[in-house]
């Protein structure tokens, strides 16, 4: 499948943390063209490949969960309260369409105040979450009975093709990063009986509300060494060009005091050899990403960072280059047919 449709499909899923389900699902599906996929006791969903009984042991991993809301009151006129789940930008909140993941899934809107309403001072102010709430247009009695207290809300977002081969859509923090992964695997699919070492491919559930699933996953497999995927700021108009990337310029390769220094540098010689343009992404400690819980999982797991650089981070309309996520995926997998770091 080409990499452009399976972002698309990926994005169009639901999976706010916690609730993964459908997207979860999807990328089982599309694993299973190429290898037997289990999910586990936390929802994340893995496959291996190559060399079962190999030392050597990859783990690749990409988070499958996005950003989204969680209900927390529903009030005498019918409205939905609601709390982050994740790090959602309210400043692009008001107005948004959302899916209230109930039983039935039920389209509602976050409400916006008329301008015409708004005091002077207070236009350029953005609304706290308690100041919010969703219409799902139902009574009290309706809703209450229709949405328990809990339920996950994830944006409504139709994804769509940019000029060129950029497209924009929700929760591509980190579908992108997932589509990655599931093109790894295409790319490893026709030689896996011939790898030498074993590949563990894991798309974890619950990074957006603090890396909680990653280093369970990787506990149990027990790694040699590690590569996570995630998203990378995208170059915007007044952003610092020093702590981004540019969309089409390849793979964001992370540098970190708690990254192996030894992938990082297996990274950047891989993709010169492969001819694959790559940018630097570095960080001064922690880097955000489930690299922080791999690395020091168990006795500890040599682990690298690779990014895609996505623009409008957490919003509705995140935006990330094809391009990007194909080399993304060049590289991983001629990383893994190189076995990686020498144990």
């Amino acid at each position: 499948m080409a990499v452009k449709d399976i972002i698309l499909g990926l994005s169009n899923a639901n999976g706010p943390s916690g609730a993964e389900g459908s997207a979860a699902r999807l990328a089982m599906e599309l694993l299973s063209d190429f290898t037997p996929v289990v999910r586990d006791s936390l929802g994340n969903v893995m496959a291996e490949l190559g060399d079962l009984n190999s030392p050597n042991h990859i783990l690749i991993d990409a988070h499958i969960d996005e950003i989204g809301l969680v209900v927390t009151d529903i009030d005498n006129d019918g409205f939905l309260h609601v709390a982050r789940c994740g790090g959602v930008d309210r400043r692009v909140m008001m107005g948004s369409e959302v899916c209230v993941m109930s039983k039935s899934k039920i389209n509602g809107v976050i409400c916006c105040r008329p301008p015409h309403l708004t005091r002077d001072e207070d236009v350029s102010k953005v609304p706290d979450f308690k100041d919010m709430a969703v219409d799902i247009g139902y009574s009290a009695e309706k809703a209450r009975e229709l949405v328990p207290i809990g339920t996950r809300i994830a944006f409504r977002s139709r994804p769509a093709s940019l000029l060129g081969s950029r497209i924009s859509g929700k929760a591509l923090d980190n579908r992108a990063g997932a589509a990655v992964i599931i093109r790894t695997v295409e790319l490893l699919e026709p030689k896996c009986s011939r790898l030498d070492c074993h590949v563990t491919a894991l798309l974890s559930t619950r990074e957006e509300v603090g890396h909680l699933a990653a280093g369970c996953a990787a506990f149990t497999v027990a790694p040699t060494q590690a590569v996570v995927v995630d998203t990378g700021f995208g170059q915007y108009p007044g952003c610092p060009e020093e702590v981004c990337g540019k969309l089409g310029e390849g793979p964001m390769i992370g540098f970190s005091p708690l990254l192996s220094r030894a992938v990082t540098k297996k990274l950047t010689s891989v993709a010169d050899e492969q001819g694959i343009r790559w940018q630097y992404d570095v960080c001064g400690g922690r880097t955000g990403t489930n690299a922080d819980d791999i690395a020091v999982t168990a006795g500890g797991i040599p682990c690298g960072l690779v990014s895609v650089a996505i623009r409008n981070m957490h919003t509705p309309v995140e935006t990330v280059d094809c391009d990007d996520v194909e080399k993304t995926a060049q590289l991983l997998a001629a990383y893994i047919k190189s076995g990686g770091i020498c144990q």
